[in-house]
């Protein structure tokens, strides 16, 4: 019931802002909610080929579409625009592909948001004939729902131009623009901050994925023995070796040397033997305290992942056993928001992303 009524809220309020809307573009609107962007994906090099064409006439002052415009599902059409934002052409076409999966229940999930826009015109919630709809979701599934276009009418008076893009990626457009604009040296370094489950370590794997940058973690610097004292912990932003991480991570990245990542190991409270890393021209480091003002100056761009309480709360308790979740709680997070208030650590990163729960 709950999924029924997003998906009616969701076609009210497209048919809503787009007043001269056809049957077919409600098609495509629910075609793209349930299957995205699977059947238009042959390869990268095409993809790009492809976008670079289109966006070499396109006219942002024409189309009447929105910057990011969310669909009813895990997809939303993200306009060419961005590309005048800052997002190269190459990572256009890199979220595009992999933002193509193969929806194993797309065509029930389109049958399913079918018969809600059928009901909806039924009612009169939608302007179009309830005959007439009917019988051209009978014609479409009789041709086994191929792929469908914007109408000629509704080209021509919004002019769309657009990818779909997953929605896992969308919080983060604004910081892939940005890295886009900035990355144009041999060496660019980004740093990942934010409390416990805000989803550092996952927007990590997601930029890793992206750009096939090198990704360190200040979780492998946890505190050794001798430096585990109350003077240390009652200092801001010192559950970290940081004066490791510095030397042996930060200083060789600035020189462009290979790093010996020397891991901590929280089973035997040792350090691991060093592993050699060549790390890739964008480099990424995400963890809490990684924008301590000792390490700070080292980055070209910085990020915090800002997730509220509750939500903190949920994700913690969802991935943690009890007697975890209460170390986080009781431990871990008192020392983070220790730092991030001394240190005003959000306030100096360069970009802050809302985490949604």
């Amino acid at each position: 019931m709950e999924q029924k009524n997003a998906t009616r809220e969701n076609l009210i309020k497209y048919v809503q802002q787009y007043r001269e809307i056809e049957i077919t573009d409600i098609f495509k609107y629910l075609f793209q909610s349930s299957f995205g962007c699977e059947h238009l994906v042959a390869s990268e090099e095409l993809a790009k080929d492809h976008l670079e064409k289109e966006y070499s006439v396109f006219d942002a002052g024409r189309t009447r579409l929105p910057l990011v415009e969310r669909l009813d599902g895990d997809y939303s059409r993200v306009s060419l625009e961005y590309v005048d934002l800052g997002i190269s052409t190459s990572t256009f076409a890199r979220l595009f592909c992999l933002s193509a999966k193969k929806e194993d229940d797309g065509r029930q999930a389109l049958e399913e948001k079918l018969c809600i826009a059928s009901e909806m015109c039924k009612i009169g919630e939608l302007p179009f004939d309830y005959e007439v709809f009917s019988a051209s979701c009978d014609e479409w599934r009789a041709k086994g729902y191929p792929a469908i276009h914007h109408s000629e009418n509704f080209r021509r008076e919004y002019s769309p131009a657009y990818r779909l893009i997953s929605n896992r990626f969308i919080p983060f457009l604004p910081v892939f623009a940005e890295i886009d604009k900035k990355k144009k040296n041999n060496r660019f370094l980004l740093a990942v901050e934010g409390g416990s489950a805000s989803g550092k370590s996952t927007f990590s794997e997601l930029l890793k994925s992206v750009y096939g940058c090198t990704v360190f973690h200040t979780d492998d610097f946890f505190l050794q023995r001798h430096q585990r004292t109350p003077e240390r912990f009652a200092e801001p932003g010192g559950n970290m070796d940081r004066e490791r991480f510095l030397e042996e991570v930060l200083i060789p990245l600035t020189k462009n040397e290979k790093v010996i990542l020397r891991r901590f190991d929280c089973m035997t409270f040792s350090i691991l033997p060093g592993e050699d890393i060549i790390p890739t021209p964008f480099t990424v480091v995400e963890g809490a305290y990684s924008m301590h003002p000792d390490l700070a100056d080292k980055y070209d761009l910085s990020v915090f992942l800002d997730v509220s309480q509750e939500g903190q709360k949920k994700r913690i308790q969802k991935r943690n056993s009890p007697e975890l979740a209460k170390r986080f709680f009781n431990e871990w997070i008192p020392l983070e928001t220790l730092y991030f208030n001394h240190f005003n650590i959000k306030e100096k990163c360069d970009i802050t992303v809302k985490i949604e729960e």
